[in-house]
């Protein structure tokens, strides 16, 4: 990184293609499936989702802090964050009440 001196706007991971300057979804899925291969799981019980719902999972845990995880995943509903950690609906919602935003 120090040595590239890469600007705000630029990739960190650019794509092989000249369509578009980042990587692709599929792109991306092709090489987080070739790291768990390397590493020895199931590559079908791993995937990009998975890394996503499981670094939210983890705010979540450190935090407690739903508006937060809502943000990062880009929910517009806090039921749907509630929903997608597979957390009590009752207790979310009783601790976003207590979380000032």
């Amino acid at each position: 990184m120090h040595h590239a001196q890469p600007r705000s706007e630029d990739c960190l991971f650019p794509s092989r293609l000249h369509i578009s300057d980042h990587l692709s979804t599929r792109q991306y899925a092709r090489i987080v499936k070739g790291w768990v291969k390397a590493i020895g799981p199931d590559p079908a019980l791993y995937g990009i989702h998975t890394i996503r719902r499981t670094k939210a999972s983890l705010i979540y845990r450190r935090t407690k802090n739903l508006r937060a995880v809502q943000l990062l995943l880009g929910h517009t509903k806090l039921e749907s964050t509630v929903r997608y950690l597979g957390i009590e609906v009752d207790d979310a919602l009783e601790m976003a009440e207590q979380t000032e935003v």
